[in-house]
């Protein structure tokens, strides 16, 4: 990795801060389920996207495309210009994900129960 290849961070030498600049890219809600989304799915359109993350807004998934792009996530390429069309894939950090993905899929899998199902507390 190249100093340009780096994401740029506020806690450089503390030793939780590989954790908390992580946290901080996924912590976001609808980041890990669009990263989530291209890599099951691969390059997608705008609106493909927006159907496969289901939920989202117009303005939400814009922003958090920009930010995701901003960051070396995702990649935008101009698929044509007439008419004109977009295609989000995910970039090589992008595709290092996925084992982070996988294992929060899997966390929630065996940890999470519909609301209806939980005990009384």
């Amino acid at each position: 990795m190249t100093a340009d290849d780096a994401l740029e961070i506020w806690c450089a030498g503390e030793d939780w801060c590989a954790v908390t600049a992580t946290a901080s890219l996924i912590g976001k809600k609808w980041h890990p389920v669009i990263v989530d989304r291209l890599l099951k799915e691969g390059p997608l359109g705008f609106n493909a996207l927006k159907e496969a993350v289901d939920g989202i807004s117009s303005k939400v998934l814009s922003d958090s495309l920009d930010d995701l792009e901003e960051r070396g996530i995702v990649t935008r390429s101009v698929v044509s210009e007439k008419p004109f069309r977009v295609e989000y894939s995910l970039t090589d950090r992008g595709e290092d994900l996925a084992p982070v993905i996988a294992t929060m899929r899997e966390w929630g899998e065996a940890h999470l129960v519909p609301a209806e199902e939980r005990p009384d507390t």
